[in-house]
């Protein structure tokens, strides 16, 4: 009985002294940069989900529910230990999804003539958070693909969605107040 409780609590306890195991068993310390690498795409989730519970458009939050659930993919595929299969991948229909959807929301923006600030409604700013956390996580996933391969279909995954949510935050922006731009005096 004793040990049924144990496995029902949220806490293992084999974190204490700084390690995790990663998909298939092997431990591996906190500060590695495979663990930084997908408690990034955590972070970026979460932030998904603060913005999705902002965002007003039954369409956009669709999408990025889905978003969601692909990140959870790319979660898995970094966390499964080198050597071991994920029990699910990353496809290359993922990314035409993504890509399609940039299309689709930049079809209908004005031509971009300078930089965008961040901000201009508090959904771009979230929007923009999440392009800015994804970046990072693509930074992080380039750094673990140095020291040992990384599936390529992350790699264009993770720097689409970036894009996604640019050309999401000036759609969120423009719907809302308006951009804001750098107009850069040196040109």
């Amino acid at each position: 009985m004793e040990k049924d409780n144990l496995k029902s609590r949220i806490y293992t306890k084999s974190g204490d002294k700084g390690s995790t195991s990663l998909i298939g068993g092997k431990r591996i310390t906190k500060s590695n940069i495979r663990l930084e690498t997908y408690g990034t795409i955590d972070e970026l989730n979460s932030y998904i989900g603060l913005l999705i519970e902002e965002v007003i458009g039954d369409g956009d939050s669709i999408i990025l529910r889905n978003i969601q659930s692909l990140l959870f993919v790319v979660g898995c595929e970094l966390a499964t230990e080198q050597g071991k299969e994920p029990f699910k991948k990353l496809q290359a229909s993922d990314i035409e999804m993504l890509e399609k959807e940039i299309d689709r929301i930049d079809s209908a923006l004005p031509k971009l003539l300078d930089f965008v600030i961040p901000g201009g409604s508090k959904n771009a700013a979230i929007a923009h958070i999440c392009r800015t956390v994804c970046r990072r996580a693509e930074r992080r996933m380039c750094e673990l693909n140095e020291l040992e391969p990384v599936d390529n279909l992350l790699l264009i995954f993770i720097n689409r969605l970036s894009d996604y949510f640019f050309v999401l935050a000036r759609k969120l922006c423009l719907a809302e107040k308006g951009e804001i731009f750098w107009h850069n005096a040196c040109k």
